[in-house]
């Protein structure tokens, strides 16, 4: 059974992703390639709000809050960085 892709609301605080595909509507893709989301840009999880608020990302210099529901829309391929101990 192949494995359903994350999506950028599964990231914590610190994490790393690439974008890999946007399954949004067309007024929200737009406004989300207008903000720098595209496949293939990394993008990092900055902090999240408590009871499924908001979401503070970065892509590249830019730093954007985003919806939970919007964010369970964007698909990532999560990066592995070196764990600290």
């Amino acid at each position: 059974m192949p494995k359903p892709y994350p999506h950028l609301a599964v990231l914590k605080p610190g994490q790393v992703a690439i974008i890999s595909k946007l399954n949004t509507s067309h007024g929200l893709h737009q406004r989300l390639l207008a903000l720098g989301f595209r496949s293939g840009r990394q993008i990092t999880m900055l902090r999240r709000s408590w009871f499924s608020g908001p979401l503070h990302v970065r892509i590249g210099t830019t730093e954007v809050m985003l919806r939970q529901r919007d964010a369970q829309k964007v698909e990532i391929t999560p990066l592995v960085t070196g764990e600290t101990s």
